[in-house]
């Protein structure tokens, strides 16, 4: 079944170290975690990162990385950023980094608060609020995700990503299959030429069948 995604699209270059760092630990984790798109990821880099990180050198690896690794490589990849905060607590790209940075590094509630202060500067970014709804998904709340992305589509009502958030969140999350058909219905609607068509036409028949009962 579907899991939310989330946007990848709004990040400055980073340092070599840091870029290195994170670029081992995602492909280690393999950190798209299924098909949940963050506000602004294109489908196809998505589709990308997923490849690459289910191969069986990954699989290997991932199972060789403990919570606490995992964590540390974390606090290493963001700490040059949180101490650029440390001289400018509201400087808006790096509040975004290092959400991204937790994010990546399934480090969730860390996440949401970086990108709850991100969205503070702004508020009527659908992006970011879908990345933070895609944040609080994986900590559980399906009822914070969904009110996310009602309000990231308010400001942009075509967002994709949203739209197929917003199903997935209504369906596993609330157990609305009609609520997620409609969401993907007007996903495809207002997209013709969405490049995972076929694929959000397979889940809107699963749950169309879910409903029926």
């Amino acid at each position: 079944m579907a899991n939310p995604q989330r946007d990848a699209s709004h990040r400055k270059s980073w340092t070599d170290i840091q870029a290195y760092l994170l670029a081992a630990f995602c492909l280690v984790l393999g950190v798209t975690l299924g098909y949940l798109f963050r506000g602004s990821a294109s489908p196809a880099t998505a589709n990308m990162q997923a490849a690459a990180t289910t191969g069986n050198d990954a699989q290997g690896q991932s199972a060789q990385i403990t919570p606490e690794q995992q964590k540390a490589m974390v606090e290493q990849a963001v700490a040059p950023l949180l101490a650029t905060l440390k001289t400018n607590a509201e400087d808006f790209n790096t509040l975004v980094q290092v959400a991204n940075v937790y994010y990546d590094g399934r480090q969730y509630p860390e996440a949401i608060k970086y990108y709850q202060l991100a969205v503070k500067s702004q508020p009527t970014n659908a992006d970011l609020l879908t990345d933070l709804g895609t944040s609080l998904w994986y900590t559980g709340d399906a009822d914070g995700a969904i009110a996310e992305f009602q309000t990231a589509l308010k400001y942009r009502p075509d967002h994709p990503g949203t739209l197929f958030n917003l199903g997935v969140g209504r369906w596993q999350g609330k157990l609305d299959p009609k609520g997620a058909v409609e969401a993907w219905q007007e996903l495809l609607r207002r997209n013709p030429n969405y490049p995972q068509k076929q694929e959000v036409e397979e889940y809107i028949a699963r749950a169309q069948q879910h409903a029926k009962g």
